[in-house]
């Protein structure tokens, strides 16, 4: 878990730091991948399932982030 926590940090920097969009993009997109890994391990380590269903509505919202940004990156318009 003390890694991943360092994985979070080290995501939170390059956000916060990197110099281009698609820089910041990928760091959300590792944040999101980060949490998810350390939700899923404090539910296996308190052995409840709240936060297993904590990280999935985070993986479906990271996922939808990471799309729309995306798009927006490249067509500068979200909507068609």
């Amino acid at each position: 878990m003390f890694t991943v926590a360092l994985a979070i940090l080290l995501a939170m920097w390059r956000l916060l730091r990197g110099p281009t969009v698609p820089d910041r993009i990928l760091a959300l997109d590792t944040l999101n991948v980060t949490a998810i890994a350390e939700l899923m391990l404090l539910g296996i380590h308190l052995r409840t399932a709240v936060y297993f269903e904590a990280a999935l509505i985070i993986a479906m919202l990271g996922f939808v982030t990471t799309v729309v940004l995306s798009k927006y990156v490249i067509r500068r318009d979200i909507v068609e």
